[in-house]
């Protein structure tokens, strides 16, 4: 069975910075970050392919950086200069493109004081 185990997280201040971190069972074609906000439909933070192609959402561009490392099946989503928008369950994603699979974390909260 797939699992991705996520850590980091938690309460920071704006303008601060935190780390998210997910490790998968497996090996995926794409990992990525999702977040979902209170009463927001889930949504694309930035993904990171087997391949090293990395892909972000123009609110967190500038500020957040994706990494990946295939051999330790981790993604990481470092986050800076945080702001009270970007509060919400911070989610890892893992696919495979053929034959398709989708898998997900637990979630993570992440919440910016202003």
């Amino acid at each position: 069975q797939v699992q991705l185990v996520e850590s980091g997280g938690g309460l920071v201040q704006a303008g601060g910075s935190l780390r998210l971190s997910c490790t998968a069972s497996g090996d995926f074609n794409v990992m990525a970050w999702y977040r979902q906000a209170p009463g927001a439909q889930r949504e694309l933070v930035a993904s990171a392919t087997s391949g090293g192609g990395t892909n972000y959402a123009d609110s967190v561009k500038g500020r957040f950086t994706v990494s990946r490392d295939n051999a330790r099946r981790t993604i990481s989503l470092q986050m800076n200069n945080l702001k009270p928008e970007d509060t919400a369950v911070y989610y890892c994603n893992a696919k495979v493109v053929w034959p398709f699979r989708d898998y997900w974390g637990q979630g993570t909260q992440v919440t910016v004081s202003s």
